[in-house]
């Protein structure tokens, strides 16, 4: 950590994903309830710097930078920045960090997705605060693909990724073999 790090930071993350890494800041208590703070579109996670010091310190914030934003690899080429490729991404978070439940704070498109994963998985979630986010309005119908498919489909795309080798870099001689 720099000298012009937020006041309070303890650490900072970087967590392996298949496409390189996530870079995430934490301030507070280890031994609090966590929280994991989630930026908008065009931020990143200092966009919690200042607000973050003005919080409860009894609470163990994670704010996180999405893949292609701060210091988070960006996706492989003509891969698309879609909103449920950034739930995935908060799932393989809280993955690494070990939590079962946690409470979210997302900002603008933050809130967003972090509403969407709330949605997906509920049983994670113990608060959803929203900061300048849009209402998430969801239709009967699309609640219930929300708690199957799209579930399902991470959750399955995460199980492949754990059970596959780590991939090795082959030589120009090795790939013609």
């Amino acid at each position: 950590m720099g000298e012009n790090a937020a006041p309070g930071l303890i650490s900072e993350l970087k967590l392996a994903v298949p496409w390189g890494h996530i870079t995430a800041k934490a301030w507070g208590s280890l031994q609090g309830p966590p929280v994991l703070c989630l930026h908008g579109w065009l931020d990143n996670a200092n966009s919690f710097d200042r607000l973050i010091p003005l919080l409860p310190q009894d609470f163990y914030y994670v704010a996180m930078d999405f893949g292609g934003h701060g210091l988070s690899s960006h996706y492989s080429p003509g891969v698309p920045y879609y909103q449920q490729t950034f739930v995935s991404e908060i799932r393989r978070v809280v993955a690494a960090l070990k939590w079962n439940q946690f409470s979210i704070l997302g900002h603008s498109f933050g809130g967003i997705v972090g509403g969407m994963f709330s949605c997906i998985f509920p049983e994670m979630v113990n608060k959803l605060i929203l900061l300048d986010s849009p209402l998430l309005l969801l239709e009967s119908n699309e609640v219930e693909n929300l708690l199957t498919y799209k579930r399902r489909a991470i959750e399955h795309m995460l199980q492949v990724e754990a059970s596959q080798e780590p991939s090795s870099v082959l030589s120009l001689k090795q790939l013609l073999q």
